[in-house]
């Protein structure tokens, strides 16, 4: 037993220690950027039943500490002053054409990863500085859009944007309008 055990995990060490080497070749697979999508919802207060939160299960967030209390998101996000624990890390980022950006959501709530052709607000006018009603056309519509669901990404999952020509692209997440990324292609 205690061999089989041994011999599995160093089959695993041997699989993992090749994959990096295996991408470093570039043979076959393509340049790959993470990013990361942040936020600190508190769990407590998203959770609660509407139309003090935003129902049961909703934030899914398993960070220790520092949780951002939905009135506390709101507040700010109509003030100005959004919370920026809620980000795109990196902010910017230059990759060589044919990278994947690798976007993947490590916070407790779904957002979105849309490209946009300037920065503006989301479809959700509470999170928009003054509640303002006005959205940017890639953002309208919401989910219902097909264009703006297909950028979502939910909590723990992760999207392939590929394809980025050479040029500055922006990027933000249309629930949380303040989530920003700018990606330079060369």
């Amino acid at each position: 037993m205690r061999k089989a055990a041994t011999l599995i995990l160093v089959a695993g060490c041997v699989i993992l220690a090749g994959a990096p080497h295996a991408r470093a070749q570039g043979n076959s697979s393509p340049d790959l950027a993470q990013v990361v999508a942040l936020d600190e919802c508190d769990p407590t207060t998203f959770n609660a039943p509407p139309p003090a939160g935003v129902g049961a299960d909703f934030c899914k967030n398993v960070t220790l500490g520092a949780f951002t209390t939905l009135a506390d998101l709101l507040a700010g996000a109509e003030a100005g002053m959004p919370d920026p624990g809620w980000d795109f890390e990196p902010d910017t980022l230059t990759i060589k054409q044919g990278t994947v950006l690798y976007v993947v959501d490590q916070g407790g709530e779904p957002h979105t990863f849309t490209e946009v052709q300037a920065f503006g607000n989301g479809f959700l006018p509470p999170l928009n500085p003054g509640s303002a009603t006005s959205v940017i056309p890639e953002c309208s519509g919401g989910f219902k859009n097909v264009a703006v669901a297909r950028t979502r990404i939910l909590q723990g999952s992760h999207l392939d944007i590929v394809g980025l020509s050479k040029g500055k692209h922006l990027f933000q997440c249309c629930i949380h309008p303040w989530m920003r990324m700018e990606v330079d292609v060369k």
